[in-house]
């Protein structure tokens, strides 16, 4: 019986860790593989033949796993570049040398362009036996040919539960304290992270990447908003720009290995110019920045539940071994009446490096906010909140296997 191989990439979330646990449980209860093994760091980490077994996880620790934030198994921003055949070769002999059949990659477009490469790589050198898996994740919601991406919704909940908290901390002083609070998430491209704050219904000015930032209009709608009830709650995206491009944010942005901007501090930029126009005296500026991915304690039931189950239909669909060069997908159930799911199968080659952008019809005009539409999309996602298993007051988590030195090992 040949083995499988798991790893991560690309930037965690909250809920990624929940799609290991399902391919491990799928394993368990139907073994289609002899070893479930865990590929450290990613890509880099299997071209360096880094790896864990996880084929006999104990229920307690699946459980746990499925609570634990990040990437468990570690990540990587590895490029595998389709002019690099040394790279492609070497990951085809470890996959023999230790009798992988399948490899399942966990991320984002990213990482869907790494499954689609290595399934083009294999079928151009009629290589049969190994197949490639793409289960998505991210935070960013801006997957094509997917409802919604496993990360996004817990991500969301955590955003506009914040968003509604600081507002109630906002508003304890008296009317004659005018006071501005930015609150700065996470989308380089797509809006669907700034947007998921409006869940909380109390946010006043909403700036995205799909609307180019129009300082005027934009400082026109804090200031009617301070004249009318002394108080503002702005959301601006770390990715809003100019017509031209241009980020808000200050300072220069580097790229990251993808060529990817790494962008940070559009809304300390904004607060500037709210007191360069004498809006305002008082402005704060929350930036939510790697805790919007990590807070796990408040994961929604419903995305770390679809997680599971997107781990466990992969793991069912690989028992085809004609499946190779997809990514397993979530498709919104329109024949019933509750909120429902069904999970599906597309190319990979559909889903990488392509962005889906935060539907500009589902925007107010000038940066109001969102429509009820965009309010009944986001809605049923963030709906529950799974027990916790606690451990001396804290959650409990699983200990990443990339610091278990003592368990990485050339098997």
């Amino acid at each position: 019986m040949a083995n499988c191989i798991v790893a991560q990439s690309g930037g965690p979330s909250s809920v990624i860790n929940a799609t290991l646990a399902g391919i491990i449980k799928a394993n368990q209860l139907n073994p289609i593989y002899g070893r479930v093994l865990g590929g450290i760091n990613g890509i880099e980490g299997i071209l360096q033949e880094r790896f864990v077994d996880l084929t006999k996880m104990t229920e307690y620790e699946n459980l746990v796993l499925r609570q634990t934030p990040s990437s468990a198994l570690g990540s990587c921003r590895y490029k595998l570049k389709r002019d690099n055949l040394e790279d492609f070769e070497k990951i085809m002999n470890i996959m023999e040398k230790y009798d992988v059949e399948t490899l399942f990659y966990i991320g984002g477009n990213d990482s869907m362009d790494t499954v689609a490469s290595l399934s083009e790589y294999a079928a151009k050198n009629h290589i049969t036996n190994r197949r490639f898996i793409g289960c998505p994740k991210t935070i960013d919601n801006d997957l094509e040919q997917i409802d919604h991406a496993p990360g996004f919704a817990s991500s969301a909940k955590f955003i506009a539960t914040t968003a509604w908290q600081c507002w109630q901390d906002v508003n304890v002083y008296p009317s004659s304290r005018k006071e501005v609070f930015i609150l700065e998430t996470m989308g380089r491209d797509a809006g669907w992270l700034a947007a998921s704050a409006c869940l909380s219904e109390i946010v006043d000015v909403l700036i995205v990447p799909e609307v180019n930032f129009d300082r005027d209009t934009v400082l026109e709608e804090i200031r009617s908003c301070i004249e009318k009830k002394s108080k503002c709650f702005v959301v601006i995206s770390e990715g809003a720009h100019y017509p031209d491009g241009t980020y808000v944010s200050a300072g220069e942005a580097r790229n990251d290995l993808f060529g990817h901007a790494v962008l940070g501090g559009a809304g300390k930029e904004l607060a500037q110019m709210i007191y360069d126009a004498g809006i305002s005296e008082r402005c704060k500026v929350q930036d939510l920045a790697n805790a919007q991915r990590c807070h796990a304690s408040e994961q929604s039931l419903v995305d770390v539940t679809e997680s599971f189950r997107l781990g466990m239909s992969a793991h069912m669909r690989s028992s085809d071994p004609k499946f190779t060069g997809k990514m397993v997908s979530i498709r919104r159930r329109t024949d019933v009446e509750e909120y429902d799911v069904e999970f599906t199968a597309v190319d990979a080659d559909r889903v990488a490096n392509f962005v889906r952008n935060f539907p500009v019809k589902w925007l107010l005009p000038d940066f109001r906010g969102i429509t009820e539409e965009a309010i009944e999309y986001m809605r049923p996602l963030i709906q529950g909140t799974p027990d916790i298993i606690m451990k001396n007051g804290l959650p409990e988590h699983t200990v990443p296997y990339y610091m278990r030195d003592c368990e990485i090992e050339k098997l």
